[in-house]
Formats: structure tokens, sequence, C-alpha cells
């Protein structure tokens, strides 16, 4: 099931040989570019247009309104709330953890202090269409709130009828978001980006979704704030014979579900591992409620690589730079300092990747397309922005001027040299 590559007694560039088979995709690009320029000139018309185009409904109101939102909630059995609960206390209170407390430094008459200032507006993207996430509603929500931001807009694709999932509006409820609109795809992006007459434009955008939103928070990126470009999804399992099979098939199906575009990858260095992964794998495909989307990922991402041993396993995973990585072997702690590039790690048996997109508390928004190298999970100081406020006294000033007068001669601007000394020629 999964397409084998062995890299065993290889010493050639790794980035080349694992490269992703999901590439920047230019028609993909062209796409998105034509629908966030139509956006920006045509507003709500065109969220709609494209709604009724990709979602199949044309809804006689964008937002979802609060009453919708409080049924929705009601609705939910208990075991949903309940569960629902729990993961939000648990998210909140790890995330709680990431708060930065202000630092004051002072130094000779320097005193330098940091203000935390939360951004005003979020937009928060969830997808819908194949599934829905309320888990993601959680995730991309309660940094926020914990940042202490005022506004919190969500964008999530309709149903064929116009509907939010149900659960996805009960999730929203929960944390008292009100500001909820039936608009998906690159064209939420754009609403949140230009803003639209009935969505305003926001200072950040986070949240997962398709190759068509990752591009369009690309082409948008600058222009507002992003965390790190969470695409299709990715799970990397490095492995050994002391972890069962069925449990490292289940954890690659389980990523895999979500759909195509996505990537599932098998490291070992025992070729029997490889072979019983995948019969579980073929075995369980057999009646899987989403065979249809796990073939699809496979088909285009799906790989069992062979490699000498573990040391070889951590520097293909560095270069494949994976959204979730699984350590299951006999000593996983053992392997967690050679991780350089990873979204997240989750260590042996008893910790598949499910449970951080879910209940222990840390967020499931995390890089993807191997923006792992340079970027993090989302967190509250995405959510943030960091000012430093300074101040000296006339004896701290007099004692930088001359370093300051020597460096604007050099880069000739002595116009800022010279706002230095008027101060200490003044009597």
């Amino acid at each position: 099931m999964l397409s084998r590559l062995s890299l065993c007694g290889f010493s050639g560039d790794l980035q080349t040989a694992v490269a992703s088979s999901v590439a920047d995709d230019p028609s993909v690009r062209l796409a998105v570019q034509k629908i966030i320029n139509d956006v920006r000139e045509r507003g709500d018309e065109a969220l709609l247009d494209y709604t009724e185009r990709f979602d199949g409904c044309r809804p006689d109101d964008l937002r979802v309104s609060t009453d919708d939102l409080q049924v929705a909630l009601d609705e939910q059995s208990s075991e949903t709330r309940t569960a629902l609960k729990y993961a939000r206390d648990e998210i909140t209170a790890y995330h709680q953890e990431q708060l930065f407390l202000p630092k004051t430094s002072i130094r000779s008459g320097v005193q330098i202090q940091e203000k935390v200032v939360p951004v005003a507006r979020a937009g928060l993207y969830v997808p819908g269409g194949r599934a829905q996430y309320p888990s993601t509603v959680l995730m991309t929500a309660i940094p926020a709130l914990v940042a202490g931001v005022d506004e919190i807009v969500l964008c999530v694709p309709p149903d064929r009828s116009g509907l939010v999932p149900s659960a996805t509006l009960a999730a929203a409820a929960l944390l008292g978001l009100t500001e909820v609109y039936r608009v998906g795809g690159a064209q939420a992006i754009a609403a949140f980006a230009f803003g639209t007459k009935s969505i305003r434009a926001v200072d950040v955008i986070v949240g997962p979704g398709n190759q068509y939103v990752a591009a369009a928070k690309r082409e948008v990126a600058g222009l507002v704030g992003m965390e790190s470009i969470a695409g299709p999804s990715e799970v990397v399992i490095v492995a050994d014979a002391s972890v069962p099979a069925n449990f490292i098939a289940a954890d690659l199906i389980a990523q895999a579900e979500h759909g195509p575009g996505g990537t599932a990858v098998l490291i070992t260095w025992d070729s029997a591992v490889a072979d019983a992964v995948d019969q579980e794998i073929e075995s369980r495909l057999v009646d899987a409620p989403r065979r249809e989307d796990i073939l699809a990922t496979l088909a285009t991402g799906g790989r069992s690589i062979m490699v000498d041993n573990p040391e070889q396993a951590m520097k293909v995973v560095n270069a494949i730079a994976p959204e979730h990585l699984e350590i299951l072997t006999v000593n996983p702690d053992d392997l967690v300092p050679l991780v350089r590039n990873a979204g997240a790690v989750f260590c042996g048996p008893w910790s598949p990747a499910a449970v951080g997109d879910y209940v222990v508390g840390v967020n499931h928004v995390l890089p993807t397309a191997r923006s792992a190298r340079f970027a993090s999970a989302l967190r509250v100081n995405d959510f943030q922005k960091y000012i430093h406020v300074v101040s000296l006294d006339e004896k701290a000033l007099r004692r930088v001027a001359p370093y300051i007068s020597a460096l604007t001669a050099v880069e000739g601007l002595e116009e800022h040299g010279r706002s230095v000394n008027i101060r200490l020629e003044s009597p």
C-alpha cells in the first residue's frame, strides 16, 4: 500500500531524495490569485458566487445568527458537550502557560520595557466539506482568547443546504464566539485580508485548510499576520519492531483520512516492519469509513522509507520536516535530541498523534509543507505584538553618544547623530 523507497547506503542530498510529492502547483496559485482579486473588487457578491460554485449553495445571509449558535450547542449530546468542555479546559490550561510576562531591563541608566499588546481582530479559518472540525475551533480560538484579542471572527464552508456543521457551531458557542460566517476556501482568506461589506478585515489569519486555502494564505501574508501555513495533514512515523504493526498502520491511516494532498510516511530500518504495516493498512482499508480519502492520500503521499539505522532515520525526518512526527521505537527518548524539524513529536506506543489533535492541550494547528524548518505550532504569541519602550537619563545618553556619532558617520546619516548631540549641547 505504501510505495517503497530505499535509502540504505545513501549518501546524497536527502532533501532531494525525499522531497514531497505535493509540489507548489502553478495552476492552484493562479486560480487563487483570481479569486482573491475578485473578492477584493466585488466583495460579498464574489463571496456568494464562489460559495455557490464550490459549496453548492447561495446563503441568504453569510453570517450565522447567535440563535443558531446556541441551538447548535443545545442539540449536542451530553457526551459531545462533555468532550468539548474537557478539550477546552486542557487547551486553555496549556496555552495560559505560554503567556509572556513583560520584562524590564535596566542597564546604566538605560531602561527598556517590553509591552505586550494583542491584535485587535483575528480571523480563524476552520475547514468543512469533507468533515466537521469543532476541535479546530477550540485550537484556533483559545490561544486568541488567552492572548486577549478583542474581536474573533470565524469562517467555515457551508454544506449544500447552506448550513455550517452543528458541532463546529457548538464549539464556537461554547467559547462565546458570535461572529461566524458561511464562507470557505480561498475566498474566505481574501475576505479576512481585504474585508467586504459583511466581513471586516482582520489583523491575523490562522487555521488549517486545503491546498487552495494554503496558497491563498501565502498570497496575502505580509498584508496581514499569519501563523505557519497549515495545509494538508502530514505524519511521519519512525518505527522498529518493538511496536505492533497495527498501531503504526492505524496512525498512518488516521492522518491520511483527512484526504488528498497529505503525507503518510513510515521510516524504518527493518523490512519486516514495513511489510507488516503494509499488510495491516490493506486489511484496515477494507471497511474504513473514509476509504476513498485515505486511498487518495496514500496514492500521492504514502511511502515507506528504508534506512540503515535510527540515526539516518532522523536525518530523513529533518529533511522532510513533517507536521506530525511519531517515534515508535524501543527507546524513543534517545532519538528526540536528534529532532530538528517537526511541528509536533509524539513518543512511544501510547502517544498517537490523535491525542494532540484533541485533548492533551497542545495545538493541532501545525506547520506543513516543510515549513517546520522555520515555523512552530500555533501559540498565544501569534496573536500578540511586542513593543519595546525605551527610556534613557542624561548620563546614559552622554555615555552612548560617541558610539552613535561614529556609526552615523559610517552610514552617512549625520542628522541621526545630530538628533543625539543637539540634546547634549543644550545649556
